[in-house]
């Protein structure tokens, strides 16, 4: 309790555990479906864009979210058409853009006049990075990103383990992949301050990967999974404080044992399951 009361009794500790605590929770619930749809690398596509645009408007000394939310939802929007109307595909796609990002943020970056420090936050995440406007933004986001996803869940479900079938049943495929890849990116550029544009892409596919591990239907995955990120997340920013680690290379250690302990619960699950199977028949 006293640490607990330690780590809430500093303003930036609080800030951080409401941001990403719903960052969390928002990259949990579209994981799955772009881990299921093999696009899972996404996010790191798109937080290397972030980078870019944060480099920019770092120089131009502009809002950084203002300058990196609809670059990076643009960028969303031409992977997803490029993976649909090209013939270069998924990860040769990301890649690209990624990279060429990556690349004109450092330019930017090393053009930018004494920007090194601000940019190298964005990079690797820093809890002292965020401020009353990041709260207030990541929580209407974060409200809108969960309430769509609702709305919608018959509808991402659908396409997301049958798009031909889906298209075939009058389901428009094309705009719920393209909800998807929006709020992805508004996830992506909520969560890049605190964990780093670096390591944000963790919180989409670690959580999802360990679920299925023991789960397998896609409504138990979800919440599993929502549950784990921001367990995950919650324990890691509590040992970054404690330790002095830096918070996204917290929070993604803390998400691998979680997969490593999902990994082998699952193992022993099925290993009980064929026992139980072997004395029935018996």
């Amino acid at each position: 309790m006293e640490t607990i009361v330690q780590i809430f009794s500093y303003t930036f500790m609080t800030r951080a555990f409401i941001v990403g605590a719903l960052v969390s929770l928002c990259a949990a619930l579209l994981g799955l479906p772009l881990v299921l749809k093999k696009y899972s690398m996404i996010g790191d596509g798109l937080s290397h864009v972030g980078f870019g645009a944060l480099a920019v408007a770092t120089v131009m000394n502009a809002a950084p979210m203002k300058v990196a939310i609809p670059v990076v939802i643009i960028a969303a929007i031409i992977l997803l058409r490029i993976n649909e109307n090209s013939k270069l595909k998924g990860d040769a796609a990301i890649a690209i853009i990624s990279t060429g990002a990556l690349a004109l943020g450092v330019v930017i970056m090393s053009l930018g006049n004494g920007s090194n420090i601000d940019i190298y936050n964005y990079m690797f995440g820093s809890i002292l990075a965020l401020g009353k406007s990041d709260v207030y933004i990541s929580i209407i986001l974060s409200i809108i990103v969960i309430i769509l996803y609702i709305f919608f869940y018959v509808k991402i479900f659908a396409v997301t383990f049958d798009e031909n079938f889906s298209k075939a049943t009058g389901i428009r495929t094309g705009l719920y992949n393209m909800l998807t890849a929006v709020l992805t990116a508004l996830t992506i550029v909520l969560g890049m301050r605190l964990m780093g544009s670096l390591l944000i892409s963790a919180l989409i596919i670690f959580p999802a990967l360990s679920s299925m591990r023991i789960f397998r239907s896609f409504k138990a995955t979800v919440i599993s999974s929502a549950i784990l990120s921001v367990v995950c997340f919650c324990i890691g920013l509590t040992m970054s404080f404690l330790y002095s680690m830096p918070p996204g290379a917290s929070v993604v250690c803390v998400n691998i044992a979680g997969f490593i302990i999902y990994s082998i619960a699952g193992k022993l699950r099925a290993v009980l399951f064929r026992l139980r199977k072997n004395r029935q028949q018996r």
